[in-house]
């Protein structure tokens, strides 16, 4: 570990953003996000019994349980 002060002379005094690339880091529409989510265990259980007898990855049937979810709720405003 480095233990000498951080001067002001390694910050520049004006930074430009000229060449910057606007949306750099935005996910396009379709894109897969991966982020982390806690379920009690018992959800998890269920969910992951139901995606096993359909022979389809977890994610995939969580993603089709919400996207109806949301079907559900716009559909009842």
């Amino acid at each position: 570990m480095n233990d000498s002060p951080i001067g002001d002379e390694k910050m520049p005094v004006e930074i430009d953003f000229r060449d910057g690339v606007r949306g750099l880091h935005h996910i396009p529409p379709g894109a897969k996000v991966f982020l982390p989510a806690s379920i009690e265990r018992g959800v998890w259980e269920y969910f992951a019994g139901k995606a096993q007898q359909k022979g389809i990855d977890l994610s995939e049937l969580l993603t089709d349980v919400l996207k109806r979810d949301i079907e559900i709720n716009e559909a009842l405003k």
